[in-house]
């Protein structure tokens, strides 16, 4: 080896040297956390409103995170590091309860695991109206609920639960679906006769099924983690799920990102009880029923079209009193203490017959 280029020695003792120095650093930062937790607390014993987490701050750190990036880790990568680190110095300052749609070992839990990190407490819920309760009685801090896919839709379940909940939408989180073919240990691969999943994956996986097992029963079930669980006492089965519900139940997997659509993604909403500020970089939801009449719907969209408002979605629902009026979920870019998105959420609330803020909150980061 030329004397020019470092031996593997010492580059693995430069190694074992910068990891020294950011143990000592991320160590300080907890520090920090601490210190901050005590001002907090202070401030709390004096009767002041306290906010432990903000989910503004979080995402504005995130974003500078990933602009500060030059490599060779991955923006996101680089972005899940910090927010690890983040997330365990929280739990210094308050540990977090967060219910979301469960069993453990569903893609629910990992999208509450990747918005909050792992120094979390993951509570789950069997329902999503559970989630939705869990947060507004004050039981868990924030819930993680699932609004829409990208290849199956929009969860009515979740628009349903807003209309009567007094919680509010504080953040969104993007997760890439892979689904993976797996089976337990005493399976026998080549007697497989049945396929459990929730319906929503056996359809995002239809394609791949009708190539590969043709004649085995689709089975749906409550949630993957559920059909997971069952390969613990089915030899001739297998299950369609995650890779977190693989490692929960020590599963073998058959096939890996069996999805039909590889850009198949599930969009996530983080409700709690506070509103929260601008980030700078933001969406709004509302709910709106308008008077059931010609040109309705252009009445509607017209403020956000003379503002320059980007809407991002509108769903529509009808309403549960049985009258055959319906509710219009929109989604648009921006906050909702922005200027020209207040006087247009003026004009809204001027026509309309019901207007429901469900809050402003920071665009997904990673």
């Amino acid at each position: 080896m030329s004397d020019s280029k470092p031996s593997l020695e010492s580059l693995r003792q430069d190694i074992d040297t910068l990891d020294q120095q950011i143990q000592e650093l991320i160590s300080e930062r907890a520090r920090r956390a601490q210190d901050v937790a005590r001002v907090k607390q202070a401030a709390k014993d004096a009767g002041e409103p306290v906010v432990f987490y903000r989910p503004e701050r979080e995402a504005q750190v995130l974003r500078r995170v990933m602009e500060r990036n030059t490599g060779p880790l991955h923006q996101e990568a680089m972005a899940r590091l910090f927010r690890e680190i983040m997330s365990a110095c929280l739990a210094l300052e308050e540990p977090m309860t967060i219910a979301f749609l469960g069993p453990e070992g569903t893609f629910t839990q990992a999208a509450a695991q990747k918005h909050f990190g792992h120094g979390v407490i993951t509570s789950p819920m069997a329902t999503i109206d559970e989630v939705f309760r869990e947060v507004e009685a004050g039981h868990a801090h924030y819930g993680v609920v699932p609004v829409e896919n990208s290849t199956e839709g929009v969860v009515n379940t979740t628009l349903d639960s807003f209309i009567h909940s007094r919680v509010t939408i504080c953040g969104e989180v993007e997760l890439r679906i892979h689904h993976h073919l797996m089976v337990g240990q005493n399976t026998r691969s080549d007697a497989i006769t049945r396929i459990y999943s929730h319906q929503q994956s056996l359809a995002q996986c239809r394609q791949w099924l009708d190539a590969n097992y043709p004649t085995a029963d689709r089975v749906p079930v409550s949630s993957n983690a559920d059909a997971a669980r069952r390969m613990q006492s089915e030899w001739n089965a297998a299950a369609i799920a995650g890779e977190v519900a693989a490692e929960m139940y020590d599963l073998k997997v058959l096939a890996s990102n069996i999805e039909d659509n590889p850009h198949n993604t599930t969009r996530f909403l983080i409700v709690g009880r506070e509103r929260v500020p601008a980030s700078g970089d933001d969406k709004t939801s509302i709910i709106v029923s308008m008077k059931n009449k010609p040109g309705a719907l252009y009445e509607l969209l017209a403020p956000f079209h003379d503002a320059g408002i980007m809407l991002t979605r509108v769903e529509t629902r009808p309403a549960r009193d049985g009258s055959w009026t319906y509710l219009f979920f929109i989604d648009f870019e921006g906050h909702e203490q922005d200027q020209g998105i207040a006087v247009a959420l003026q004009r809204v609330e001027a026509m309309a017959v019901y207007v429901k803020r469900l809050g402003s909150y920071p665009r997904a980061v990673m």
